[in-house]
């Protein structure tokens, strides 16, 4: 199997205040810019989508059963907490085939010893039939630390997505 010519990246933002302008979402262009930056210096050609819904669960079921048969790589902002309207995670994990923990664990460790806060996100990651999925904090500090680990695996996660093998053979 080939990787595909184009990666494409859909980026979810949820929050009811952004969505109904009360600020603006700055987490989704942030993971935007991160990830059209990686994938440029890597040489590899991307398209990165990105949409703002309220935290409502049955929206983000919709756009990920679509998203992850359109996109390589679906990644949200916003809704990780435990507050009474954080639904990501719950509607996340319901969906994926796959869960992938040891990225999401070893960030909150790293910066839980600085933070004690990072410990209390719920992110995950995953596949989800053809995606790779992604859920972070609604800030961009957060994003920032989140996205500086994920990119470490991006590239050989999605060889594999794809069935390549990259490993070196003894």
């Amino acid at each position: 199997m080939n990787l595909p010519e184009k990666i494409k990246v859909l980026v979810i933002t949820l929050s009811d205040r952004a969505f109904k302008g009360e600020y603006n979402d700055l987490s989704g262009p942030r993971i935007e810019e991160i990830v059209s930056e990686y994938f440029s210096s890597i040489s590899w050609e991307c398209s990165v989508n990105h949409t703002l819904i309220p935290d409502d669960a049955d929206k983000l079921k919709g756009l990920l059963k679509s998203g992850s048969s359109e996109y390589n790589i679906i990644i949200t902002t916003g809704g990780t907490g435990i507050g009474p309207r954080d639904i990501t995670i719950d509607t996340v994990k319901l969906l994926l085939d796959k869960e992938i923990p040891g990225i999401m664990e070893f960030i909150r460790i790293k910066y839980g010893t600085t933070n004690p806060n990072a410990l209390l996100s719920r992110g995950v990651a995953g596949v989800m039939r053809r995606s790779l999925v992604y859920t972070l904090p609604g800030s961009v500090r957060a994003v920032e630390e989140y996205m500086s680990e994920i990119l470490k695996t991006f590239k050989h996660l999605i060889y594999m997505q794809y069935g390549i093998d990259t490993h070196k053979k003894d």
